[in-house]
């Protein structure tokens, strides 16, 4: 992990210890020895690994048999720090939630780190920690990395990109394209916490919202539900737009209205409430650590049951249905008995919320 090179520290490092006041500066990323040193006190020590100890230019792993999914996300959030979270553990999470909403097996990440001149280097090593607890729980490697420093003022503190592969030891296919009429969509727990949670810490709110965000890594989840059914159509993530973006892009893809029950779909007090005071639908709202699965009808009772088993699932539900027409639309029966479409969401509601 290197200043140059999506890589690893070259030659002997002998790292100072960390000072409370240190920050940021240019120097850093010079790619000479304060480079070397931020690299072996912030990076290499947390992120320990044999890829990473080889010092090489790349990380060489092995990779089981299969087929590889590769995805790649970056991290702008703003505040760095929020209820239930950070920008740590949400480039963490969003990568590996990326590969599992493909059945894959999130192996190994790649990170990269834009440094603002003036950055607390305490607040570095807190978002490094955090990556590497998140890692650890979602049993993924981070083997390479890169840091870039920028002048003040350009950059906002800190900005992560991360990259990740897993791997398919399945030959199934599950996709945006295959969801079907007679398909439930499943969500695995109220909608909106992220969202509302990096507004509230924001300030933004003008009154108190005891909400976390959910971010959460869903490979294991994933892996639980494919174990309980083969017939899982589509996983997805309802990240930035929310859960009705998500299922749009699905029912386009798909060429099937989707069908959700007002009633059905679960949302936690505080975020129904911040939402009606600012007047923002909370099926737009975005989410960190859901998914909502389309699988048939005749599996929904299997997969419910183990995902309501694991920790970021116990709160599965049914909030919809699959038909076949109207072709490319989600459509909301509302708890007066009425229907109305739920379009796309059209621009940003909340900017910098991952």
């Amino acid at each position: 992990m290197n200043d140059e090179q999506s890589s690893h520290i070259e030659g002997p490092v002998c790292p100072m210890p960390l000072r409370h006041d240190e920050k940021i500066v240019m120097g850093h990323g010079s790619g000479g020895r304060m480079s070397h040193d931020l690299i072996g006190r912030l990076f290499q020590r947390p992120f320990d690994n044999p890829a990473l100890r080889a010092a090489n230019d790349a990380g060489v792993v092995t990779v089981p048999p299969g087929r590889l999914a590769i995805s790649t996300d970056s991290h702008v959030v703003a505040p760095l720090f929020f209820p239930g979270g950070d920008i740590g553990r949400l480039a963490v999470c969003g990568t590996v939630n990326d590969l599992a909403m493909m059945g894959a097996t999130p192996l190994y990440l790649t990170a990269g780190f834009i440094l603002e001149e003036g950055l607390d280097v305490a607040v570095l090593a807190r978002v490094v920690e955090s990556m590497q607890a998140v890692a650890a729980e979602a049993g993924v490697t981070i083997v390479a990395g890169d840091t870039k420093v920028v002048q003040r003022g350009k950059g906002d503190g800190l900005y992560i990109n991360t990259a990740g592969v897993g791997v398919l030891v399945h030959d199934r296919e599950i996709g945006g394209a295959n969801a079907e009429p007679g398909d439930v969509v499943i969500l695995s727990g109220p909608m909106g916490d992220h969202g509302i949670a990096v507004l509230g810490a924001r300030g933004d709110l003008g009154f108190e919202a005891d909400v976390a965000s959910d971010v959460a890594p869903l490979n294991h989840l994933m892996m639980a539900m494919m174990a309980a059914s083969d017939r899982i159509h589509v996983l997805r993530d309802p990240t930035r737009g929310g859960v009705a973006t998500t299922l749009n892009e699905i029912a386009r893809q798909s060429n099937v209205a989707i069908i959700l029950d007002e009633r059905a779909v679960p949302i936690r007090p505080p975020v129904a409430a911040a939402c009606e005071m600012l007047g923002f639908d909370p099926l737009y709202i975005a989410n960190e650590g859901k998914l909502l699965a389309f699988v048939p009808a005749e599996d929904a009772n299997d997969v419910i049951g183990v995902m309501r088993a694991t920790r970021y699932g116990e709160e599965a539900t049914i909030i919809g249905s699959v038909q076949a027409s109207p072709g490319g639309r989600v459509l909301l029966r509302t708890c007066i008995g009425s229907t109305r479409v739920v379009d796309m969401l059209a621009g940003e509601m909340l900017p910098r919320i991952c």
